[in-house]
Order: C-alpha cells, then structure tokens, then sequence
C-alpha cells in the first residue's frame, strides 16, 4: 500500500486490544455478522461454541477477554473498513 503513496498504522490487536468503543466501531464500519469478527482457527484454541457469539453483546465481551480470537488485519480507512483476509480486500477501501 505504501507503493501506491497510502499510508497507514498498523495496530497489533493481540498486544494492544481494542476498547469497547473501537470494537463497537468495528461493527459499525465493517457491516458483518458477529462471528465474521472472529477468526476460527484463533476460536477453536479455546475449546468454545462459535454460535454462542452471535450476538453483539457476547462478542465485545470476548474479544476483550481474548483479542487474539479476532479475525484480523482490519484495515480503517476514514468511516470505512475491510477484514483483509484475503489482502485483495483492501482494494475495496482504496477504490
């Protein structure tokens, strides 16, 4: 992205996890359903039932108890943001 003159932050989530408010941003900017905020392979480590996160209020709730579950990068760019896997997904920020 830096090729192309975009510049941007990297925020490592694990090591500097979201507030509630950011993730409540997340939600809003990124228009998914809960469980697309959660990366699987991340989720299964800790032995628990996805569909018991399908609601806003349990996700925020875990994602603050264990940020290492969220499906990331997420990638913001003004009111707009992408989960980036696959990477060709920040396309659509930059278009």
């Amino acid at each position: 992205m830096r090729d192309r003159g975009v510049e941007f932050d990297v925020v490592k989530y694990v090591e500097n996890p979201p507030s509630e408010a950011q993730l409540r941003d997340f939600f809003q900017m990124l228009d998914v359903e809960p469980q697309d905020m959660l990366h699987p392979g991340s989720f299964n480590k800790l032995g628990l039932d996805i569909s018991d996160y399908d609601e806003e209020e349990a996700l925020v709730g875990l994602l603050i108890a264990h940020p290492e579950v969220m499906n990331r990068p997420i990638v913001v760019r003004g009111s707009r943001a992408v989960i980036a896997r696959p990477s060709e997904r920040v396309e659509e920020l930059l278009g």
